[in-house]
C-alpha cells in the first residue's frame, strides 16, 4: 500500500506556527504552514512530512500497559504545573473535583488583588524614596503572577480534557521504543464530541490535510506508518492548536451574526438556541445580541426575507467569505499568556523546554492513528484554550499579545 503526500490545494486553513513564535523558541515554530482562503494566502509553506511507507500494516504486541498510557498516581501531562497556584490545583484536581472550580475562582481572585495592590503600592510611593524599589517589586509581582495564571490556565484545560476522559498526551520520549512512536488509547470518538457537525466537519478535512488520513480510512490505512521528523511533527501539533482556537472564535462569530440578523418574529429561535448553548457566546455577548435583535424588525420588513433567504450559512462557507484582516483578528491569540502556554506544552511534548527543539531532528516510525490522535488531541487544545482564557480574562486582566 503506497501513500503520497503530494500538496493539494483545497479549500481549507493551514496554519502558521509563526504566529507563536517568541524569544523563547526562535527555532521551533518556524513557518511550515500557509494560510489559505479561496486562492488567497498570507505565508509562504513547503512540504512538512516526509513520509514513506514501511509496512502496510504493523501489528504491536503488548504485554500489560503501555508506559504511554495514563498513570492514575499522577498528572502524567507533558507539561507540570510549579507554581503554588498550579500545585494547589493538581491537589484539588486529583482529591477533590467537585471544589475544581471554586479553588480556580479564589485563585485567581487572590492573584488579581495581589497584583493590584502592588501597583498600587508603585504609584502611592512614585514621590518617594523608595519609588524605585516598589517598581521592582510590581514588575516581580506581575511576573510571579504571570506564570501563576499560566499554570491555572493549564489546569483548566486539562480538567476539560478530563471532562471527556481523554488524557493529554505525555511526553512523547515516554511513547517512542526502538525509534516507533505508538500512543494509546487512541480517543479519536471523544476528541470529536465536543463539536457541532459544521465544525466537526471542518476539523476532518485538516486532519486529511496534514496527515493524509481519512475520516473513513479502514484499519489498515490507520496502521499505515510513515517516518515523520519529531521537529516537523512538533510545527503541526502547534499549527492544529492554532487552528482549534481560531475555529472556536470563528464559530461564535458565524453563531453571534447569525443571532443578529434573524428576524424579528423569530427571535424566540434565538433566544431558544443561546439558552440551549450558553457556553456557545462569550461572556457579556448575549445581552448584546437580545438587545439588539429586536431591532431587526425593519430589516426583515423592508427586504422581504423569504425562508431560502433565511437559510443559515455553513460555517466553511462563511469562513471562506473572510478577508484577510478579519481572518487574522480570528487567528490571533487574544493573550500573552496564551502564547506563552503553546510553546510550553508544545516544548514539554515533544522535547526541552529550555532548549526547544532546535536540535531534534529525530526522525521517528509511527502510524496515521497515532498522528490523527495528536493533531486531534492539538486542535481540542485550542479550542479549549479559547474558553479558558475568555474566562480567565474575566477575573484576572490578562496581558494583550
Amino acid at each position: 500500500m503506497d501513500y503520497s503526500f503530494s500538496t493539494r490545494a483545497i479549500n481549507s486553513l493551514h496554519f502558521s506556527p509563526s504566529a507563536v513564535k517568541s524569544r523563547f523558541l526562535p527555532s521551533i515554530f518556524t513557518p511550515s504552514f500557509t494560510l489559505e482562503f479561496a486562492g488567497r494566502s498570507l505565508s509562504s509553506t513547503g512540504a512538512f512530512f516526509r513520509r514513506e511507507v514501511r509496512l502496510p500494516l504493523v501489528l504491536v504486541a503488548r504485554a500489560g500497559s503501555s508506559h504511554c498510557e495514563p498513570s492514575s498516581s499522577s498528572l502524567n501531562t507533558p507539561l507540570e504545573p510549579r507554581s503554588a497556584a498550579g500545585k494547589f490545583l493538581i491537589s484539588v484536581f486529583q482529591n477533590q473535583r467537585q471544589l475544581f472550580h471554586v479553588a480556580v475562582a479564589d485563585e485567581l481572585k487572590r492573584l488579581a488583588d495581589d497584583r493590584d495592590a502592588a501597583v498600587s503600592r508603585m504609584f502611592l510611593s512614585s514621590a518617594s524614596d523608595e519609588a524605585l524599589l516598589h517598581r521592582r517589586i510590581a514588575q516581580l509581582k506581575e511576573h510571579e503572577c504571570q506564570i501563576a495564571v499560566e499554570d491555572i490556565m493549564y489546569m483548566l484545560i486539562i480538567f476539560k480534557f478530563s471532562e471527556i476522559r481523554v488524557p493529554l498526551v505525555p511526553k512523547l520520549s515516554r511513547c517512542i521504543y526502538n525509534s516507533r512512536l505508538e500512543i494509546w488509547p487512541s480517543k479519536d470518538w471523544e476528541l470529536e464530541s465536543v463539536y457541532s457537525f459544521e465544525v466537526l466537519e471542518m476539523i476532518r478535512e485538516h486532519v486529511f490535510t496534514v496527515i493524509g488520513l481519512r475520516a473513513n480510512s479502514s484499519v489498515t490505512d490507520s496502521w499505515a506508518t510513515t517516518e515523520i521528523q519529531l521537529l516537523q511533527l512538533g510545527h503541526v501539533y502547534a499549527a492544529s492548536v492554532l487552528y482549534g482556537y481560531f475555529l472556536k472564535s470563528a464559530s461564535l462569530r458565524h453563531n453571534l451574526e447569525w443571532c443578529l440578523a434573524v428576524p424579528h418574529h423569530d427571535v424566540h429561535v434565538c433566544c431558544r438556541t443561546m439558552l440551549q448553548f450558553p457556553d456557545s457566546f462569550p461572556r457579556g455577548l448575549s445581552n448584546l445580541v437580545l438587545g439588539h435583535i429586536t431591532n431587526t424588525q425593519s430589516i426583515s420588513s423592508g427586504q422581504g426575507s423569504s425562508k431560502q433567504e433565511l437559510k443559515r450559512e455553513k460555517l466553511k462557507g462563511y469562513v471562506m467569505g473572510f478577508d484577510a484582516e478579519t481572518l487574522q483578528r480570528c487567528a490571533k491569540l487574544k493573550s500573552t499568556e496564551a502564547l506563552n502556554l503553546i510553546e510550553k506544552h508544545s516544548c514539554a511534548l515533544f522535547g526541552d523546554y529550555k532548549n526547544g527543539l532546535e536540535e531534534n531532528d529525530e526522525v521517528v516510525l509511527t502510524s496515521f492513528s497515532s498522528l490523527r490522535r495528536l493533531v486531534l488531541e492539538a486542535v481540542a487544545f485550542g479550542s479549549f484554550l479559547w474558553d479558558t482564557e475568555e474566562y480567565v480574562n474575566s477575573v484576572f486582566k490578562l496581558s494583550e499579545n
